[in-house]
């Protein structure tokens, strides 16, 4: 567990020489991790997180934040300015995989409020659910044994890498940079090398990524946070729901 913490906050440390930075935050574990390790290196964080009225993580984040004393900045998304900037960002990426368009829309709006709020840089936590077993694509995985999740995680971290050169090109539309700690060369071997068992627990462990949930919880990220659900980017801000009715119109 030490080797882990130590881990993650190197990780932050070496990606992020800056002093004032944003972090892209769902209130969830991963974000929550990020967002406290910042913290405890004295950045100046600001929390930015992005949704539609009445949206999971707008509300959720908010709360989580409070608690962490962390300022967080928030932008209720308009779904006729939604329409137009999809087209607009789906021509741009010139990518036909949905998760992927749905996240670029995401970050579109993330960096568009970190700009508002005179910020360059946006951390992302993307990489802890590729490393620590968080998609539902693991527990699947299972029965075919340690072989077949560490063949899905490299496939996931090849898809993650071809995701975030798609959001980096939305990101450089507003001149910011997101970055992502927990997909460094260095931290990716150390993360592959802590044992499948304490991330994944077995084909029913609707849970996962035990061993980061207890590192959250040790340095003080609060426990609704620590111990939430994995509940996507896209779904919790309601993007998926909008982009489907966007592309039914």
């Amino acid at each position: 567990m030490s080797d882990l913490k130590q881990a993650l906050y190197e990780a932050v440390s070496r990606s992020v020489p800056e002093a004032k930075i944003a972090v892209a935050f769902s209130g969830g574990v991963d974000s929550s991790l990020l967002a406290k390790i910042c913290q405890d290196l004295a950045k100046q964080v600001t929390l930015v997180t992005v949704g539609f009225s009445g949206s999971h993580d707008i509300g959720f984040a908010k709360g989580i934040a409070s608690k962490m004393g962390i300022e967080c900045r928030t932008l209720e998304i308009d779904y006729r300015d939604f329409q137009e900037n999809l087209r607009r960002i789906m021509q741009t990426i010139n990518c036909g995989n949905t998760s992927h368009i749905e996240n670029c829309i995401a970050y579109f709006y993330i960096c568009k409020l970190a700009k508002q709020n005179g910020l360059d840089i946006v951390l992302s936590a993307n990489g802890c659910d590729e490393l620590f077993c968080g998609y539902d694509g693991y527990r699947r995985a299972y029965s075919g044994g340690e072989a077949a999740i560490m063949k899905l995680m490299d496939e996931k971290i090849a898809n993650e890498f071809t995701l975030m050169a798609e959001v980096a090109t939305v990101a450089g539309q507003f001149g910011v940079a997101v970055r992502q700690p927990f997909l460094s060369n260095k931290f990716i071997e150390f993360a592959k090398a802590i044992p499948v068992g304490q991330k994944i627990k077995g084909p029913d462990d609707m849970t996962r990524k035990h061993i980061l949930r207890q590192a959250a919880l040790s340095i003080g990220v609060p426990e609704e946070s620590a111990t939430k659900p994995k509940k996507a980017l896209q779904y919790g801000s309601l993007i998926h729901k909008y982009f489907k009715k966007a592309r039914n119109t």
